[in-house]
């Protein structure tokens, strides 16, 4: 059973501490010395060094709820935490099965345990895992507080991280949100002086970040020597201690020195030869020989153990050459959800079944607007689901900038709906460990530039499922006000959809009216994939979106566009808030025009443009988004490739010229594509 709050623990097992030890060393010099040189191994980040201090922080995560995020240097904890050596070893030559089933680096390590601490994924960026971590942690206090799970009581959130982290975004975004929300999680920071070759001093003032973050408020902070057995086994247990009495947040920096290169490949030239010199007198290893021996064994049983380790690295590697490459066919899968539910992240792998939805559209009342639409779907999936929470800046009373959360921190209560410090980063990171742990997080970025931050958050988020080869998922809706309004500006009126489309993992809905943002919103918000949700501020209010609510239930399936005008002299392919103007300069332009409005651009649907063309025998693509590299270039493209011999003109795009969008509303009308623009171009193609 997990330790809670308030009771004391036991001292390490320190047999297990230096069998552990001895698996790491002989890990790292059997890929050094013969793996990478061979060619197994094309990634090596030794251990040595910062293992003996690892091993002991994971033998201290015993609760079923714990979980840690790690860097490349990281795999001396995931042993203690219980990985199988031949997965570790498997998983860094690139084999089926481990972590990724040969789709990542064997040094990013995950590792979903249902039955005890699990190892979040950690990402190839430094820094990317902090504020995922914090997420988690805040999922644990959710679990215990809101959905009144007693399981949750002591458990806790871990990330490592390296000297160097400490200058990074995610690292400041991370601790802000969780000293200011005194959540239940240890920063570990394993200072060994150096961030590849780059000297500590310029990471951090002094070189020190726990003397720099000493009066640093609502956070606790430890300091020590990370290669003396007994001081680090006293300063991590004290560590964990803190955080699992719910006395807030934690940072434990130690000292350790990295006794190889950053990886295989760094010759450590820049270094003088007495810091090296130096560095070696402080190995773990040998200190670790020294505490134990003769006081808890005899120099044969140390060695012993050593051979037993030495002995289960051969078996390991015997065992991880044996594995196969993974079926190349099989690299396409686990993109998005397929059915088959992850071992940790969403809904599903919680065991809890979304509700049902319906796809015929039963309309209620009178006309609403967007606005009112979005924020009674939130409102309804929110009274039926009880992981469903949203956040991000100024939704909380003041009911976001667009007015969309408009009372719902009211209705549901400030740890449901909960204003964020301004941090992108810090948003979406939260929200991918939220999913992790089991919840429906819907983080808001309020306008389509302030996302920019949160890039890495977002790319590292979408890949989740595909790299852990669906081990693990991170689900949740990314609301997102796009677009211009009334004018525009460089700063809040840029769409840039197709860089979402770009990042692979992530669904990308965009409706254009009150009917659509319902439908496509409650399917994204009992779906399994992370959506964004782009809500396009000039629609907002306007009249023409205003459709009668659709019902509790109604939810549109992604990749389904909808004929809002039929026609057969041309089709016009469009989404957002284009959609309106085609339609209007379709009416104005008396031809027979079909407009089709995609819906969603992830997946989009092909197969009702290519079907439309074939009857209309010409294509315009209509869009906000800048015209190079738009996606109105994707939708030409497969059109001209797909339906060639139908095409009765050329393939035609309408689109902002490659300009940010312009503040005065003259200058906007004149690069937003208009009715009138848009009517000459069907008006030139039909006539071609």
């Amino acid at each position: 059973m997990p330790r809670v709050a308030g009771e004391s623990r036991v001292a390490p097992d320190w047999r297990r501490v230096a069998y552990l030890l001895h698996v790491s060393r002989a890990l790292d010099a059997l890929e050094e010395k013969t793996l990478v040189p061979e060619k197994k191994v094309l990634y090596q980040f030794s251990a040595r060094g910062h293992d003996m201090a690892q091993i002991l922080l994971g033998l201290g995560l015993d609760h079923r709820h714990d979980a840690a995020c790690g860097y490349y240097r990281s795999r001396p904890m995931l042993l203690a935490l219980g990985v199988a050596v031949e997965d570790a070893l498997g998983s860094s030559m690139a084999r089926a099965g481990g972590y990724s089933d040969g789709r990542d680096i064997g040094v990013v390590f995950n590792y979903p345990n249902r039955q005890g601490a699990s190892a979040l994924p950690m990402c190839g960026g430094v820094g990317a895992q902090y504020t995922p971590t914090v997420g988690w942690a805040q999922a644990v206090e959710y679990h215990r507080t809101v959905l009144r799970d007693a399981s949750y009581e002591g458990a806790i959130g871990v990330v490592l991280g390296g000297d160097a982290s400490v200058a990074s975004n995610g690292f400041w975004a991370a601790l802000t949100a969780a000293t200011t929300q005194k959540l239940p999680v240890l920063f570990y920071i394993e200072d060994n002086g150096y961030g590849i070759s780059v000297p500590g001093h310029f990471q951090t003032p002094g070189a020190d970040i726990a003397a720099n973050l000493a009066s640093f408020g609502n956070l606790h902070v430890l300091s020590g020597d990370g290669t003396e057995p007994a001081e680090a086994a006293a300063l991590i247990a004290a560590a964990q201690a803190h955080v699992r009495g719910r006395q807030g947040p934690c940072l434990l920096r130690l000292r350790v020195p990295r006794l190889q290169g950053h990886s295989f490949q760094d010759t450590q030239a820049y270094k003088p030869a007495e810091l090296v010199a130096e560095e070696w007198a402080r190995d773990p290893l040998p200190k670790l020989r020294a505490q134990l021996v003769p006081a808890l064994m005899s120099g044969a049983e140390w060695d012993a153990l050593a051979a037993e380790a030495a002995a289960a690295v051969e078996a390991a590697r015997e065992a991880a050459e044996r594995r196969p490459v993974a079926a190349p066919e099989t690299v396409l899968r686990h993109v998005f959800a397929e059915g088959e539910a992850p071992v940790l992240g969403g809904l599903r792998a919680a065991g809890i079944a979304p509700r049902a939805t319906d796809t015929a559209p039963r309309p209620e009342g009178a006309r609403i607007n967007m606005v009112t639409a979005i924020r009674r779907t939130l409102e309804h999936e929110l009274d039926t689901n009880p992981r469903v929470l949203l956040f991000g800046e100024d939704i909380g009373p003041k009911g976001g900038v667009h007015a969309v959360t408009l009372g719902l921190q009211e209705k549901f209560g400030e740890s449901r709906v909960f204003d964020t410090s301004l941090s992108e980063e810090g948003i979406v990171g939260r929200a991918v460990g939220m999913a992790m742990a089991g919840l429906m997080p819907v983080p808001e970025i309020q306008f389509r530039k302030y996302a920019d931050p949160a890039t890495e958050q977002i790319n590292d988020c979408g890949t989740l499922r595909w790299r852990t080869n669906n081990r693990f998922a991170a689900p949740m809706v990314l609301r997102m006000p796009v677009g211009f309004f009334k004018c525009g500006d460089p700063w809040h009126s840029q769409t840039n959809e197709v860089q979402f489309v770009h990042a692979p993992g992530w669904r990308v809905a965009v409706p254009s009216n009150a009917e659509d943002a319902v439908g496509l919103l409650r399917t994204a918000l009992r779906g399994d994939d992370p959506t964004m949700f782009l809500e396009h501020r000039a629609m907002l209010d306007t009249a023409w979106a205003r459709r009668p609510y659709p019902g509790d239930d109604y939810a549109i399936p992604f990749g389904s566009a909808r004929t809002t005008v039929s026609g057969d002299a041309i089709t016009v392919v469009t989404w957002g808030a284009m959609v309106e103007r085609c339609e209007e300069a379709a009416r104005l332009s008396g031809h027979s025009v079909e407009v089709i409005d995609l819906r969603t651009l992830m997946p989009w649907d092909s197969a009702a443009v290519l079907a439309s063309v074939a009857r209309t025998h010409r294509c315009l693509i209509v869009h906000e988004d800048l015209r190079t590299g738009g996606f109105g270039a994707e939708i030409a493209a497969v059109v001209a490739d797909e339906a060639f011999m139908q095409l009765d003109a050329p393939v035609a795009r309408l689109a902002m010229p490659d300009i940010p969008s312009p503040h005065n509303p003259v200058l906007l009308d004149h690069v937003v594509p208009s009715v009138v623009r848009i009517r000459e171009k069907i008006d030139a193609l039909v006539a071609f």
